[in-house]
């Protein structure tokens, strides 16, 4: 009997650690590799719901690594191209500037030649004039003002033979007395005239072309205007400023063709080009005298305009 209720304790005793054992083998810690299925598995089911129609790119599931998508990639094609054009665009524009600079470097070097022939035959000309024995002033008649007593107003009469200029050229009379002087010693106009012609004939050339333009300011409808203005380029043609004075002789032509001295200025227009070494600008200026006032110019004025065609070889 004891050995039976023994033999039956050692039973239960068995059966309650098999359960027990089992237990403690399911409660057992997990290897990586399961813990890695494990995880792999539950990845793969939320795949399955966030992308139904098909799996996911490697990239697919990291916030930092989004998945590439067609429109992202036509994007990027199309920044690329974009980016591909400017780089091209920019080329073509430094390769133009290129050209262009040339160009300009190629312009500005042909014009500082020009200029140093022009000045270099300009010297030539001086002093070629200053070695010529110096003439005497040209005969300009001064106009009558108010200090010239009007009992000995004459009529001063025009010289047969004109003089030469410093500049070796030929040269006519400004004006001279006429029938209007006791008219002429009460004008205002006249005297401001006056004033410049005198600093003119006094080889003050600077204080000349001042007073002249005051004057043609302050008188523009005067008669003497035309006189001042052709007084004002020749005056900066006696200060071997050529083309200075070409433009007053030119404006002083066209602005007033009917002038008293617009003939005159296309005289001096035509010695003007010569000094900046034009002949054949020259022969048209005096082509265009020809043409306008050939006819009814003074015959002092027609030798002049003879004289520098031969000077210039016209044709």
């Amino acid at each position: 009997m004891k050995q039976h209720l023994t033999a039956a304790i050692l039973a239960a005793t068995a059966s309650a650690l098999v359960p027990a054992a089992a237990f403690a083998q399911r409660q057992a810690p997990a290897t990586p590799e399961q813990r890695l299925d494990r995880l792999e598995k539950q990845v793969q089911q939320v795949q399955r719901q966030v992308f139904p129609k098909g799996r996911p790119a490697d990239t697919a599931g990291f916030a930092d690594d989004p998945a590439a998508t067609q429109s992202s990639v036509v994007n990027l094609d199309q920044r690329l191209d974009a980016l591909e054009r400017q780089v091209a665009d920019l080329v073509r524009q430094s390769e133009e500037n290129g050209n262009r600079l040339s160009n300009v470097e190629a312009g500005v070097g042909q014009l500082k030649a020009d200029q140093d022939q022009r000045i270099s035959a300009l010297e030539r000309r001086i002093a070629e004039a200053a070695a010529a024995p110096a003439a005497a002033a040209p005969a300009e008649a001064a106009p009558t003002t108010t200090t010239t007593p009007p009992a000995k107003a004459k009529p001063v009469t025009p010289k047969t033979t004109p003089k030469k200029t410093a500049d070796s050229q030929p040269s006519t009379s400004e004006g001279s007395a006429t029938p209007e002087v006791a008219a002429a010693a009460t004008d205002p106009g006249e005297e401001a005239y006056s004033e410049g012609f005198h600093q003119w004939e006094a080889g003050q050339y600077d204080q000349a072309i001042a007073t002249l333009k005051s004057f043609t300011a302050a008188y523009p409808k005067h008669r003497r205007v035309s006189y001042a203005n052709n007084l004002i380029g020749r005056s900066l043609l006696s200060k071997g400023q050529a083309r200075e004075a070409a433009t007053i002789f030119l404006s002083n032509y066209r602005g007033n063709p009917g002038g008293e001295r617009a003939a005159d200025s296309l005289y001096y227009l035509g010695q003007a080009t010569m000094q900046l070494g034009q002949p054949v600008q020259a022969c048209r200026v005096y082509a265009e005298f020809d043409a306008i006032y050939g006819t009814k110019a003074r015959a002092d004025l027609k030798k002049q305009v003879a004289d520098g065609k031969a000077q210039a070889q016209c044709s």
